[in-house]
């Protein structure tokens, strides 16, 4: 093995590059902190056998299941009526989390309909995404037309966390 190989083996990951990002990934407590923190995901579902992603606010529920509001005719509502296969990504953009992280991961949604079933979700999702005013946000959702959609995770397929890095994750140094 060559010096450059020897010394670039024995290197944390990010302090002479980041080509190997192995160690780097978002561990479960992590994800949690992540999830917790950050109100936007993108839904990616399948629309005509082709990818199509949506921006969309969603809560996380005790048994690791993402939940959204939308409405009946969307086209995440319409893709998933087709293919419940979606994925789901999730960075902390806009949050107060040091560094970046991000999950990306596939699973199997499902379209709620049951009026009972979207007023609880709605309910349970307006103080995370209201939290100034969580019954104009439930009156302004509660809609004829509202669903929601249930992501049944299935696989994490990319995870990062840079403060698993050297230095800031960027080849500068941490500012403590």
């Amino acid at each position: 093995m060559s010096r450059d190989a020897v010394s670039h083996a024995a290197s944390r990951p990010g302090d002479k590059d980041i080509e190997n990002l192995a160690a780097a990934t978002l561990s479960v407590q992590g994800q949690h902190e992540l999830w917790s923190a950050q109100t936007e995901a993108v839904l990616t579902v399948l629309q005509d056998g082709m990818p199509t992603s949506v921006v969309m606010s969603f809560a996380v529920d005790d048994a690791g299941h993402f939940w959204f509001a939308t409405v009946e005719g969307r086209r995440q509502v319409r893709g998933i009526d087709s293919d419940r296969r979606v994925a789901v990504a999730v960075s902390n953009t806009g949050t107060d989390l040091p560094g970046r992280r991000m999950v990306a991961l596939r699973g199997e949604a499902t379209v709620h309909r049951d009026r009972e079933v979207v007023r609880r979700t709605i309910e349970w999702l307006a103080p995370r995404l209201a939290p100034e005013d969580p019954e104009a946000f439930v009156r302004l959702l509660d809609s004829p037309g509202r669903v929601v959609i249930e992501v049944r995770p299935t696989r994490v397929t990319a995870s990062h966390d840079s403060g698993r890095l050297a230095g800031d994750g960027r080849g500068g140094r941490r500012k403590d």
